[in-house]
């Protein structure tokens, strides 16, 4: 599948690159990784993530920044 495959506001990841990096449409032309927009070719190839997928990335980055925030507070 490619980017102009997707639609707006689907989760994707771009093969090859870091898996835990997880990009969203934001428009015909543009993703989006940590609300920060990035422009991207309309032929890129992705994978559309699953709505499970979704979850499960959004549980796993609030643990680690409950981590995170446990580790400051005890220093």
């Amino acid at each position: 599948m490619t980017f102009s495959q997707l639609r707006i506001g689907d989760y994707f990841r771009i093969p090859g690159m870091i898996s835990g990096y997880v990009y969203r449409k934001a428009n015909e032309s543009q993703c989006s990784i940590n609300s920060v927009l990035q422009p991207i070719r309309s032929e890129i190839e992705v994978r559309r993530l699953t709505p499970t997928e979704v979850i499960n990335h959004f549980s796993q980055e609030h643990e680690e920044s409950n981590q995170f925030k446990d580790v400051v507070i005890r220093h």
